[in-house]
């Protein structure tokens, strides 16, 4: 089931949209971030909590920005005309798996085989 140029383009624009919003966000916190580093708290207290505050979002901002290129990702896939095709198998990706992670490439069979490969090499 290959995917109409309707469907495309409503995920190219959901994808350019999340990707708008994300950058956004990450703007807006560099600025707080850089604000917050301006406040000197002469309380060993008070810094240590900050610095466990940034440490967190941090590690949030980098996994958003991990995002913003698998949404880059999808959106060439798109162009290329490989979006919804699993890099696996090679089969279709479900719409409903597509809407849901619109940045997936892999079907649920596949997905769910590489985690239990995974859980297996953890165990």
């Amino acid at each position: 089931m290959a995917l109409t140029k309707k469907q495309l383009g409503d995920f190219e624009k959901q994808l350019s949209q999340w990707r708008s919003d994300l950058e956004e966000g990450q703007t807006e916190n560099m600025h707080t971030m850089h604000e917050q580093e301006q406040n000197a708290f002469p309380d060993p207290t008070d810094q240590a909590s900050m610095e466990t505050d940034r440490n967190f979002e941090l590690r949030i901002k980098d996994r958003e920005r991990k995002l913003i290129k698998k949404i880059d990702q999808a959106m060439i896939r798109i162009r290329d005309e490989e979006f919804g095709m699993c890099e696996s198998c090679g089969g279709d990706i479900s719409i409903k798996r597509l809407q849901a992670r619109p940045v997936t490439t892999l079907c649920i069979d596949c997905k769910t085989e590489q985690e239990q490969a995974e859980r297996t090499r953890r165990d």
